[in-house]
Protein backbone atom coordinates (compact mmCIF):
# COMPACT_ATOMS: atom_id res chain seq x y z
CA UNK A 1 0.00 0.00 0.00
CA UNK A 2 1.62 3.35 -1.04
CA UNK A 3 1.94 5.88 1.52
CA UNK A 4 -0.76 8.71 1.91
CA UNK A 5 0.13 12.73 0.81
CA UNK A 6 0.51 13.08 4.89
CA UNK A 7 3.61 10.98 4.91
CA UNK A 8 5.90 13.27 3.50
CA UNK A 9 4.86 15.75 5.82
CA UNK A 10 4.72 13.70 9.03
CA UNK A 11 8.77 12.63 7.41
CA UNK A 12 9.61 16.40 7.27
CA UNK A 13 8.23 17.02 10.51
CA UNK A 14 10.17 14.48 12.69
CA UNK A 15 13.01 15.30 11.09
CA UNK A 16 13.03 19.19 11.60
CA UNK A 17 12.03 18.18 15.48
CA UNK A 18 15.05 16.59 15.69
CA UNK A 19 17.29 18.80 14.16
CA UNK A 20 15.45 21.48 17.29
CA UNK A 21 15.98 19.30 19.81
CA UNK A 22 19.73 18.81 18.72
CA UNK A 23 20.08 22.54 18.64
CA UNK A 24 18.23 22.73 21.89
CA UNK A 25 20.31 20.54 23.52
CA UNK A 26 23.67 22.39 22.15
CA UNK A 27 22.47 25.58 23.31
CA UNK A 28 21.99 23.93 26.74
CA UNK A 29 25.72 22.37 26.75
CA UNK A 30 27.61 25.50 24.76
CA UNK A 31 25.66 28.61 25.57
CA UNK A 32 28.34 29.84 27.37
CA UNK A 33 30.18 29.39 24.36
CA UNK A 34 28.16 31.07 21.89
CA UNK A 35 27.53 34.31 24.36
CA UNK A 36 31.21 34.98 24.49
CA UNK A 37 31.57 34.17 20.93
CA UNK A 38 28.92 36.81 19.92
CA UNK A 39 30.21 39.33 23.03
CA UNK A 40 33.86 38.95 22.39
CA UNK A 41 34.48 37.78 19.10
CA UNK A 42 31.73 39.30 16.66
CA UNK A 43 30.84 42.48 18.06
CA UNK A 44 34.93 43.85 18.45
CA UNK A 45 34.94 42.35 14.77
CA UNK A 46 32.16 44.79 13.65
CA UNK A 47 33.44 47.62 15.60
CA UNK A 48 37.04 47.40 14.38
CA UNK A 49 35.47 47.06 10.65
CA UNK A 50 33.43 49.45 11.03
CA UNK A 51 36.60 51.98 11.68
CA UNK A 52 38.49 50.29 9.20
CA UNK A 53 35.83 51.01 6.65
CA UNK A 54 35.98 55.08 7.04
CA UNK A 55 39.65 54.74 7.65
CA UNK A 56 40.20 52.93 3.82
CA UNK A 57 37.27 55.76 2.54
CA UNK A 58 39.97 58.39 4.29
CA UNK A 59 36.95 59.94 5.82
CA UNK A 60 37.58 62.06 9.24
CA UNK A 61 36.07 60.80 12.37
CA UNK A 62 34.72 63.54 14.29
CA UNK A 63 36.24 62.56 17.66
CA UNK A 64 39.81 62.13 16.44
CA UNK A 65 40.53 65.89 16.50
CA UNK A 66 39.21 67.30 19.05
CA UNK A 67 40.06 64.64 22.05
CA UNK A 68 43.86 64.99 20.29
CA UNK A 69 43.46 69.18 20.90
CA UNK A 70 42.17 68.19 24.41
CA UNK A 71 45.22 66.45 25.28
CA UNK A 72 47.50 68.63 24.13
CA UNK A 73 46.03 71.23 25.72
CA UNK A 74 47.39 69.46 29.19
CA UNK A 75 50.82 69.02 28.58
CA UNK A 76 53.10 69.72 31.67
CA UNK A 77 56.73 68.68 32.26
CA UNK A 78 55.56 66.22 34.88
CA UNK A 79 52.90 64.88 32.43
CA UNK A 80 55.27 65.11 29.42
CA UNK A 81 57.35 62.44 31.50
CA UNK A 82 54.89 60.39 32.85
CA UNK A 83 53.49 59.94 29.48
CA UNK A 84 56.73 59.16 27.68
CA UNK A 85 57.46 56.44 30.52
CA UNK A 86 54.03 54.72 29.86
CA UNK A 87 54.88 54.74 26.15
CA UNK A 88 57.60 52.94 26.18
CA UNK A 89 56.18 50.80 29.33
CA UNK A 90 53.45 49.89 26.46
CA UNK A 91 55.70 48.41 24.30
CA UNK A 92 59.28 47.82 24.30
CA UNK A 93 59.81 48.65 28.07
CA UNK A 94 57.08 46.73 29.54
CA UNK A 95 54.71 44.43 27.33
CA UNK A 96 57.01 43.17 25.24
CA UNK A 97 59.41 41.75 27.76
CA UNK A 98 56.64 40.60 30.26
CA UNK A 99 55.30 38.85 26.99
CA UNK A 100 58.25 37.04 26.39
CA UNK A 101 58.86 36.39 30.39
CA UNK A 102 55.59 34.58 30.23
CA UNK A 103 56.45 32.50 27.21
CA UNK A 104 59.07 31.14 28.94
CA UNK A 105 57.18 30.93 32.77
CA UNK A 106 54.65 28.38 31.04
CA UNK A 107 57.28 26.41 29.00
CA UNK A 108 59.42 25.56 31.93
CA UNK A 109 56.25 24.74 34.28
CA UNK A 110 55.01 23.31 30.74
CA UNK A 111 52.09 24.51 31.00
CA UNK A 112 51.45 23.26 27.88
CA UNK A 113 48.14 24.45 26.81
CA UNK A 114 48.42 27.95 28.58
CA UNK A 115 51.71 28.31 26.52
CA UNK A 116 50.23 27.66 23.33
CA UNK A 117 46.84 29.83 24.13
CA UNK A 118 49.59 32.74 25.18
CA UNK A 119 52.38 31.92 22.43
CA UNK A 120 49.39 32.23 19.50
CA UNK A 121 47.56 35.14 21.27
CA UNK A 122 51.07 37.96 21.33
CA UNK A 123 52.45 36.15 18.03
CA UNK A 124 49.31 36.34 16.26
CA UNK A 125 47.94 40.02 17.50
CA UNK A 126 51.35 41.37 16.39
CA UNK A 127 51.57 39.50 13.10
CA UNK A 128 48.29 41.17 12.47
CA UNK A 129 48.79 44.40 13.25
CA UNK A 130 51.75 44.72 11.39
CA UNK A 131 50.06 43.29 8.17
CA UNK A 132 46.70 45.99 9.22
CA UNK A 133 49.19 48.79 9.32
CA UNK A 134 50.46 47.86 5.53
CA UNK A 135 47.16 47.35 4.28
CA UNK A 136 45.79 50.74 5.48
CA UNK A 137 49.02 52.91 5.16
CA UNK A 138 47.50 55.26 7.38
CA UNK A 139 49.63 58.51 8.31
CA UNK A 140 50.28 59.65 11.67
CA UNK A 141 48.53 62.30 13.37
CA UNK A 142 50.27 66.26 12.45
CA UNK A 143 48.13 68.47 14.15
CA UNK A 144 51.46 69.57 16.19
CA UNK A 145 54.91 68.02 16.51
CA UNK A 146 55.25 65.07 18.78
CA UNK A 147 58.44 65.28 21.43
CA UNK A 148 58.30 61.28 21.05
CA UNK A 149 57.55 61.43 17.15
CA UNK A 150 57.04 57.61 15.24
CA UNK A 151 57.97 57.10 11.82
CA UNK A 152 55.71 53.58 10.85
CA UNK A 153 52.29 53.45 10.08
CA UNK A 154 49.22 55.06 12.41
CA UNK A 155 46.06 52.09 11.93
CA UNK A 156 46.26 50.40 14.18
CA UNK A 157 47.51 51.51 17.29
CA UNK A 158 50.13 48.09 18.37
CA UNK A 159 50.97 49.75 21.40
CA UNK A 160 46.52 49.74 21.79
CA UNK A 161 46.66 46.28 20.37
CA UNK A 162 49.72 44.77 22.12
CA UNK A 163 48.54 45.78 25.65
CA UNK A 164 44.76 44.61 25.54
CA UNK A 165 46.26 41.47 24.16
CA UNK A 166 48.77 40.90 26.90
CA UNK A 167 45.79 42.13 29.35
CA UNK A 168 42.99 40.13 28.22
CA UNK A 169 45.23 36.82 27.84
CA UNK A 170 46.58 37.43 31.53
CA UNK A 171 42.77 38.29 32.79
CA UNK A 172 41.44 34.44 31.35
CA UNK A 173 44.54 33.21 32.48
CA UNK A 174 44.05 34.17 36.25
CA UNK A 175 39.90 33.67 36.10
CA UNK A 176 39.78 31.01 37.73
CA UNK A 177 42.29 32.25 40.69
CA UNK A 178 41.14 34.60 43.66
CA UNK A 179 43.44 37.05 42.07
CA UNK A 180 40.62 37.62 39.18
CA UNK A 181 39.47 41.26 40.27
CA UNK A 182 43.22 42.85 41.06
CA UNK A 183 44.51 41.33 38.00
CA UNK A 184 41.54 42.82 36.14
CA UNK A 185 41.90 46.20 37.77
CA UNK A 186 45.98 46.29 37.32
CA UNK A 187 45.32 45.39 33.58
CA UNK A 188 42.80 47.27 32.21
CA UNK A 189 44.53 50.32 34.56
CA UNK A 190 47.57 49.65 32.25
CA UNK A 191 45.69 49.43 28.98
CA UNK A 192 43.61 52.90 29.56
CA UNK A 193 47.61 54.74 30.61
CA UNK A 194 49.06 52.92 27.52
CA UNK A 195 46.35 54.05 25.39
CA UNK A 196 46.29 57.84 26.78
CA UNK A 197 49.95 57.75 26.45
CA UNK A 198 49.95 57.88 22.71
CA UNK A 199 46.85 60.52 22.52
CA UNK A 200 48.99 62.66 24.73
CA UNK A 201 52.11 62.28 22.41
CA UNK A 202 50.26 63.17 19.59
CA UNK A 203 50.85 59.85 17.86
CA UNK A 204 47.80 57.98 17.16
CA UNK A 205 43.95 59.12 16.03
CA UNK A 206 41.45 57.72 19.09
CA UNK A 207 40.26 55.74 16.17
CA UNK A 208 43.63 53.79 16.11
CA UNK A 209 43.31 52.96 19.65
CA UNK A 210 39.62 51.82 19.43
CA UNK A 211 40.96 49.59 16.10
CA UNK A 212 43.62 48.65 18.23
CA UNK A 213 41.39 47.49 21.11
CA UNK A 214 38.88 45.67 19.49
CA UNK A 215 41.10 43.31 16.89
CA UNK A 216 42.95 42.60 20.19
CA UNK A 217 39.53 41.46 21.78
CA UNK A 218 38.18 39.60 19.03
CA UNK A 219 42.09 37.76 18.45
CA UNK A 220 42.45 36.51 22.18
CA UNK A 221 39.31 35.55 22.66
CA UNK A 222 38.77 33.67 19.14
CA UNK A 223 42.31 31.49 20.23
CA UNK A 224 41.10 31.06 23.75
CA UNK A 225 37.58 29.47 22.72
CA UNK A 226 40.14 27.70 19.77
CA UNK A 227 42.16 25.86 22.57
CA UNK A 228 40.57 25.09 25.64
CA UNK A 229 36.53 25.05 24.49
CA UNK A 230 35.37 25.50 27.53
CA UNK A 231 34.40 28.39 30.05
CA UNK A 232 37.60 29.50 31.99
CA UNK A 233 36.38 28.47 35.13
CA UNK A 234 36.06 24.65 33.67
CA UNK A 235 40.03 24.73 32.08
CA UNK A 236 42.48 22.64 32.32
CA UNK A 237 46.32 23.69 32.24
Amino acid sequence: MSPGPTEPVKTFASRFADELRFGLDFARKHGGTMVLLFVCVLLPLWGFTEIAEDVHRQERFLFDDPVLLWAHARHAPRLDAFFIAMSAFGYAWGVVPIDLILVGYFAWTRRLRDGLFFGLSVAGSALLNLGVKQLFARQRPSLWESIAPESTFSFPSGHAMGSMTLALAVVLLCWPTRWRWLVVSVSFALVLLIAASRLYLGVHYPSDILAGWASACAWVFGVYVLVYRVRPSKRGS
